[in-house]
Parts: structure tokens; sequence; C-alpha cells
């Protein structure tokens, strides 16, 4: 290495959470991994927004967690997980990683620099998602977009969307397919994959093309997004939060009583 390059930044440590090993990192860290991996091109580099519903399927069924073994960064995407990480280790983070927040992050450091394709979707969503990105980003290249089928896919249908990323030459692949559809996918193509970041950032295709608001700021930072998204769509995600944060919270209370009798 030329003395005068910047050595890569290492990968920061990590605080389990139900046993997910989530990252004591922030915005400006995360992103510079991110584009750093990019610009190395030596390999799949798998990235999850971990919020307290990713963390408790991954406590609840094995193969989703072992699924979400095979990604190299989980950023923590909730502050019940910042308060968490905080209270029993002594993290000392001042605020979450955000999905779509990151995701803008990393656009803002690699637009001039790299490409861009975008997965998941109707396409009628990924226009209206591309037109808002190159308003607020002029020089993004978005070199791919594609919208799969919703449902049950055809058996050649990974290898067609590997296809597709490969023909695109994007560094950046943007995973917007739902959890668990989305690390699932990520997770079992890994290996085939071409060389690049593969994010999985949930609902912020939806977010960011105008399609669902989010949680004012104010919200967002009491931790209580998952009450104003839960009234926002009662009918698509109540067991998704009802079920989901009361097992978070169950299986809180059994670690933190396991670790008492320790």
């Amino acid at each position: 290495m030329n003395p005068t390059d910047t050595p890569p930044p290492q990968p920061p440590e990590t605080c389990p959470v139900l046993g997910s090993p989530l990252a004591i990192t922030d915005y400006e860290k995360a992103a510079a991994l991110a584009v750093a991996w990019a610009g190395a091109r030596d390999g799949a580099h798998a990235i999850a927004a971990a919020n307290t519903h990713v963390v408790t399927l991954a406590r609840h069924d094995g193969t989703f967690k072992e699924a979400l073994g095979q990604f190299d960064l989980l950023l923590p995407d909730g502050m019940p997980l910042v308060w968490c990480m905080n209270r029993f280790s002594g993290a000392g983070m001042k605020d979450r990683v955000y999905g779509p927040t990151f995701m803008l992050r990393v656009l803002e450091a690699s637009e001039a620099k790299f490409s861009h394709f975008l997965l998941g979707g109707s396409e009628e969503l990924l226009e209206a998602l591309q037109k808002t990105l190159s308003e607020k980003f002029p020089v993004i290249r978005v070199s791919g977009a594609y919208s799969p089928p919703f449902g049950q896919w055809p058996a050649d249908e990974d290898d067609r969307i590997i296809a597709r990323i490969a023909e695109s030459g994007a560094e950046f692949v943007w995973v917007g397919l739902g959890c668990p559809k989305q690390e699932l996918w990520i997770a079992r193509n890994k290996s085939k994959l071409p060389p690049g970041v593969y994010s999985a950032v949930g609902a912020a295709f939806a977010f960011h093309a105008g399609r669902v608001s989010q949680a004012p700021k104010w919200v967002q930072d009491r931790g209580l997004e998952w009450l104003y998204r839960l009234l926002a769509e009662p009918r698509r995600l109540w067991k998704r939060y009802l079920v989901y944060n009361s097992l978070f919270v169950f299986y809180l209370v059994k670690d933190f009583l396991g670790k008492s009798k320790v």
C-alpha cells in the first residue's frame, strides 16, 4: 500500500442484543465503511438495518438467525436497541443508525463515485424513487432498478436478478423487499452475488419516494416510531409490532434475569 493511502476503516465493535451482534457505530462511520467496501470490490458485503423486529425474529427463528449471520454489518436501527446497548454494555451511543437515513448518507458520500441498483417495490414506486433521488442528488448514478414479481417467485428469479445486477456494474445494491424476505434473499445468494455492498433497508424506498410518511423526529427519538406506523397501517403491521414487540420484551427480560443469576 502506498504510504500516503488512507487505510480502510475497520468494522466496528459489536454489542449483542437478543444474540444479534449490533454495530457500535454512527452514520458517518457506517457510511465510510460501506464506501470503503464498495471501492475495494473484494466481494459481496451485506448490511442490514436491524430494528427490534429483526433481532426478535432472529432470536425466535433459527433459519432467520442463520441468515442474519451472513451479514457483515448489523446497524442498530431502533432507539430501544440503542438503549439496550448503552444500558447493558456501556456502548455510549447517542443515536440509532436508521436504515432510510443511512441510505441517504451513503448516497451523499458516494453519488459521484459509485453507481447504485434498486431492487424491490413496484415499477411505479421505483420510478418515483429515482425521480426523488435524482432531484436530491443531481449527479447520482442509478445504473439499474428492478421490480421483482409479487408473491412466489419463479425458480430462476434469483439468477435473473443477479444477472441484472452484474450487467449494471453497480457498487451499491439497495434491497427493499421487506423483512424477512430481503435478508433471506441476500443471505441465500451472497456467495453468488457480484462484488458490491448489499443493504437491506426495508421501507426506505417507500419513505424516500413519498409513498409512506415517516414519523416526526421527536416520535422517532422517543422510540415510538412503531406506534406511528402501526396507527398508519394497522392491518399490515399489527402482527409485526404487537406480537414481535411483546416477544422482544419477553426475551429481553429473560436474558436479564438469566444474567442476574450468574
